[in-house]
């Protein structure tokens, strides 16, 4: 079905124009098999040896992923953590590293614990700043320089395109986590990234019912090869259902992540300078740090995560987050509903998270009633406090 003229949505929404060839079925099967049988010349006819990385249920789903990003390959996974830390297994003792301060907790609790354990050199700095990339780079040593924007959960911007110029600079990979704001909003490997890789968990799946995660490389290369070689080796894939759940989840990619994305400016503006609301970290503000980066790298919207800090500090943010009925008190987010979270709680002792901020993940309710319960939830929160004290 897809040309070089077919638009991305309509890529999504057919997932590629597959139709079964046996059935005739839009919808494909979903195949269980574990394993495939041999050819009497004992070869594999099919390319199909065993489901751990050959899994039929990958293919289409696979497909629609590079066909979104642009790639020349996708990699599913089983979660975004075993996707992202692939990417770092797939480089070789004494590598040095980049990434930011402000990113995924998970991701940069792993570098520190676990991949400095295997040998890599791991340095966090303010991926914000080209010339702290600059600064921090080492020639011949930095293999990989690890990007996410916009940044969970402040939601800072990292210019794409010149720091893939810095890390090209070096002979270094650049790798963007862009689970926030998806190929729908921004394409990291047309801005000169060589990976990109998402929490499909998150906006490409968008029901909250699996964890999965992908990698789409620009090209083949060696180190591509090695993460081939990680997934197929340490087995952190898919199971089949979850294949096709996710397949499900891409085909309306581009409706949900624009209704969101519409919404969480309308949040954001409305409760921009809000009594109860000492600051709005979200990209599509003016004066937001980095919107004209995000202005010029995102498109059709700046995602739909938010952050408030609350005026009452520490206190009202879990009173807030406690008191709302519409927003769900809930970790994750790229769902379809609206999820409320008091981050510094779920990160605990060295996060870098401020202690009165909410983060919101906005789904595809109406967003007059997400912005009236919001707001209750914040004035009773102030109340309560002023009461208190």
């Amino acid at each position: 079905m897809a040309n070089d003229e077919t638009r991305p949505e309509s890529i999504a929404a057919q997932a590629l124009g597959w139709i079964d060839q046996t059935t005739r079925a839009i919808n494909p099967p979903i195949h269980m098999s574990s394993t495939f049988l041999r050819d009497a010349d004992n070869q594999y006819s099919s390319g199909r040896v065993y489901i751990r990385d050959q899994n039929p249920a990958f293919d289409q789903a696979e497909a629609v992923i590079t066909a979104l990003e642009g790639g020349h390959e996708t990699l599913l996974f089983a979660s975004g953590m075993a996707a992202a830390t692939a990417v770092f297994q797939g480089l070789r003792p004494g590598d040095h590293v980049l990434a930011p301060h402000v990113m995924y907790w998970s991701l940069r609790n792993w570098l520190l614990g676990f991949a400095t354990s295997w040998g890599l050199e791991v340095e966090l700095i303010d991926m914000t700043d080209p010339s702290s990339v600059a600064a921090a780079l080492r020639p011949g040593q930095t293999k990989l320089v690890w990007v996410e924007t916009p940044a969970n959960p402040l939601w800072t911007i990292t210019d794409i395109a010149a720091t893939a110029e810095l890390a090209h600079g070096v002979g270094a990979l650049l790798a963007v986590d862009s689970t926030a704001a998806t190929p729908v909003l921004t394409r990291p490997l047309e801005l000169g990234a060589d990976l990109v890789m998402h929490s499909a968990t998150k906006y490409l799946n968008g029901h909250s019912d699996l964890t999965a995660g992908t990698v789409t490389t620009r090209a083949e290369n060696e180190h591509w090869q090695r993460v081939r070689a990680v997934r197929a080796q340490n087995g952190g894939t898919l199971g089949s259902f979850e294949s096709w759940l996710l397949l499900r989840g891409l085909r309306t990619l581009y409706l949900r992540v624009r209704a969101a994305s519409t919404s969480a400016q309308l949040i954001a503006e409305y409760f921009y300078g809000h009594p109860l609301v000492a600051e709005v970290l979200y990209p599509g503000l003016a004066s937001a740090h980095g919107h004209e980066i995000a202005s010029r790298q995102m498109h059709d919207g700046y995602g739909g995560m938010l952050s408030i800090r609350t005026a009452g500090g520490e206190a009202a943010a879990i009173a807030t987050a406690a008191t709302t009925t519409l927003w769900k008190r809930a970790t994750s987010l790229g769902g379809v509903e609206s999820l409320i979270e008091h981050r510094a709680s779920v990160e605990g002792p060295g996060s870098p998270v401020p202690a009165d901020l909410l983060r919101l993940s906005v789904g595809i309710e109406h967003v007059d009633d997400l912005i009236t319960d919001l707001e209750h939830a914040l004035t009773v929160a102030h109340n309560g406090i002023e009461l208190r004290v």
